[in-house]
């Protein structure tokens, strides 16, 4: 098996060109080092030095030494990172949904550090489906997910209703300024697919319908994915990100019907987060910065 010792002899004697050098360099004496580099030359399959005058590399030799340099320096990386990662001790592991508006996720992720606790942080986005996996297994300390989805055991705060604005294409003007004529043909609705929050995407849909309206939607990645269609005047699209717009694009309250974002943060009770402390207390920090959203 290669090491990290057989690349330690092989990079030290092609620096020295000298056994007896290259054994203090990395303390062991010469027979072990000679016998080092022979196994080294057996895995390799190649001859990585001529000894007859003196210790030069041969061309394989050259072209292998790059390689070992290389390999040697992730390996001193790797553990450089580790003893970094034990130093820094704590690390509270927070998934958010991609619904959650940027700035709105940056004041969630600041908030236990806010509020004292003295771990890293670290934040992963992804889809609600994803995240309670993820907190199930103990990949995430919490999440911020959407609501309703299925818990799974999973222990959850209250919901947080956040407001939202729909994105339409914008009416062409009169001459008076006033939009000319009644609103455009009805478009299709811009969602994220349903396998990422079924249970979210469902109510979200049948709320849509509750005036007796067929409901129409077209799959997007993102919510800029969304606004593009919107801009282009293919689609609508329903976001909790007040600054998320662009030319050509009107804005409105979604209120005729309600629209909210729904959110909650999910914590696995089984688990003790290795950052978290006490999940529920920081599932209440969190909790507040989404009530204060919300209450704007």
């Amino acid at each position: 098996m290669l090491t990290e010792r057989h690349l330690e002899i092989f990079v030290a004697l092609a620096e020295e060109e000298h056994f007896g050098a290259a054994a203090q360099r990395v303390g062991i004496t010469q027979p072990p080092l000679s016998q080092g580099l022979r196994r080294l030359e057996a895995l390799l399959g190649v001859r990585l030095f001529e000894r007859e005058r003196g210790v030069f590399l041969t061309e394989e030799g050259a072209l292998l030494l790059p390689h070992a340099r290389r390999a040697l320096a992730a390996l001193a990386e790797l553990r450089e990172t580790g003893a970094r990662e034990h130093a820094d001790g704590r690390r509270l592991r927070l998934g958010l949904a991609p619904e959650v508006p940027a700035p709105l996720a940056a004041d969630v992720a600041a908030a236990p550090v806010r509020a004292g606790n003295r771990a890293r942080i670290s934040t992963v986005t992804a889809p609600t489906a994803t995240l309670l996996s993820d907190v199930a297994s103990g990949r995430l300390d919490l999440a911020v997910v959407r609501h309703p989805s299925v818990l799974h055991g999973l222990a959850a705060g209250q919901v947080i209703l956040l407001p939202t604005w729909i994105l339409a294409p914008a009416r062409p003007a009169e001459s008076g300024g006033t939009p000319a004529g009644p609103s455009p043909r009805r478009l299709p609705v811009a969602v994220r697919p349903r396998g990422e929050a079924p249970a979210a995407h469902d109510l979200f849909v049948d709320t849509l319908a509750s005036r007796g309206r067929r409901v129409e939607t077209v799959v997007v990645t993102d919510e800029r994915a969304g606004l593009a269609l919107v801009a282009a005047g293919q689609a609508v699209l329903v976001t909790a990100d007040e600054a998320l717009t662009a030319s050509r694009v009107e804005r409105r309250r979604a209120t005729d019907p309600p629209l909210p974002l729904r959110l909650r943060v999910v914590w696995n009770p089984r688990r003790s987060g290795s950052g978290s402390g006490d999940p529920a207390g920081t599932a209440q920090l969190l909790e507040d910065v989404l009530a204060r959203q919300a209450a704007r």
